[in-house]
């Protein structure tokens, strides 16, 4: 047992180099495996705001010469265009590692520059960017035509469609990257005399990406036992409990009244397309797949699998390719998704047994809808 949790551990290790310009090697490991490599031009950032750093891969340096710190690292994910890293030491314990592409002056192309930086850093430093992604100028919502009174998004494109889940959603590409269902007082109120049914609804809404609950009421006002009649504020609250427990990934908000909802759900749309339109980068994505924490896939299962076909696996991939993406759901179930794929013209199947393999097929030559 212990020899297994060796093999996955994660380590951190800073190593001495004889080198004028870059005299460390940072290196994190999983299990003897190199996540990511670096040379930096200290140990640890500090008050000095950011280390230059550069990528190992591709050039040549001298061998380290001594190790310096080997620590265990607890936490390895990307916000943005940054891979943040969190050690177990009861200093030194939290950095970030942003990754930047540059045009060349003089030349077409771009280069990589990676800056090592550190939570004391950052706030000496106060960086004039402060938003992890960067809002879009452009969104586009649909609007479900159940909506009688719906929200209004100034300057969004916006559309009216019968929508899956949900009654506001955002569609960057087509597809949809966040779902707001919209709730008066009076709806809640009505919802939770039936839980079951309610945690029914949450759980498909759960299922896409960004899901968000946005109540047209505060808190407190659950607490007015004249307010929530025929209901008593003590199961109000169990219940509203209930449902931030059940549905982590749901982001459940008390908002006020209309006029801040709608304010809040066109904020929160700004962030998700920033998201959605901000790619990390390449290193990053490499360095997440090594780690075993790949970025999850979102929404719905079949919109999951496609887009690992489309933008992680070849032209011809195995089903345990596809399988190492999803090890949490069943076999069978990822077959049937690959035959309705199939189905749709995206994909098709050559062999059978083991020896089967799936070829994604064009847009154009297959007539398949997206």
């Amino acid at each position: 047992m212990g020899s297994k949790s060796q093999e996955q551990e994660t380590l951190w290790v800073l190593e001495k180099v004889d080198h004028p310009r870059f005299p460390y090697r940072l290196t994190i490991t999983r299990g003897g495996e190199v996540v990511l490599a670096l040379r930096t031009q200290d140990r640890w950032p500090g008050s000095q705001g950011n280390i230059f750093c550069l990528p190992e891969e591709g050039r040549e340096f001298p061998p380290p010469t001594g190790v310096l710190e080997r620590v265990p690292v607890v936490s390895l994910r990307r916000y943005g265009k940054r891979l943040s890293v969190v050690l177990d030491r009861p200093t030194h314990r939290r950095c970030d590692f942003l990754f930047l592409k540059k045009p060349y002056k003089n030349r077409p192309g771009e280069y990589e520059q990676v800056f090592w930086q550190t939570q004391q850093g950052l706030r000496e430093r106060r960086p004039r960017v402060r938003f992890t992604v960067r809002p879009p100028r452009h969104m586009h919502i649909v609007i479900d035509t159940r909506e009688r009174y719906p929200w209004r998004f100034t300057g969004c494109r916006v559309e009216r469609q019968r929508l899956p889940v949900g009654d506001y959603a955002l569609l960057v590409r087509g597809e949809i990257r966040a779902v707001i269902e919209r709730k008066t007082f009076a709806n809640l109120v009505r919802d939770l005399s039936d839980l079951r049914v309610l945690h029914q609804r949450l759980g498909e809404l759960s299922a896409y990406p960004a899901p968000a609950l946005a109540v047209e009421a505060h808190y407190a006002d659950f607490l007015r036992s004249d307010r929530v009649k025929p209901l008593n504020v003590r199961y109000c609250v169990q219940a509203l409990a209930e449902l931030v427990v059940l549905h982590p990934g749901l982001a459940i908000q008390f908002l006020g009244n209309r006029k801040l909802a709608n304010a809040w759900a066109l904020s929160y749309f700004s962030a998700a397309a920033g998201y959605a339109q901000d790619d990390s980068p390449l290193r990053v994505r490499e360095a997440l797949a090594r780690y075993g924490a790949r970025e999850a896939p979102i929404g719905p299962l079949l919109l999951q699998v496609r887009r690992v076909i489309e933008e992680e696996l070849p032209p011809e991939f195995a089903f345990h390719q596809l399988q190492a993406w999803f090890p949490g759901v069943d076999k069978e179930r990822l077959r049937y998704t690959l035959r309705k794929l199939q189905a749709r013209g995206e994909i098709r199947c050559q062999g059978r047994g083991r020896a089967a393999r799936w070829v994604k097929l064009s847009q154009e030559g297959s007539g398949g809808r997206r």
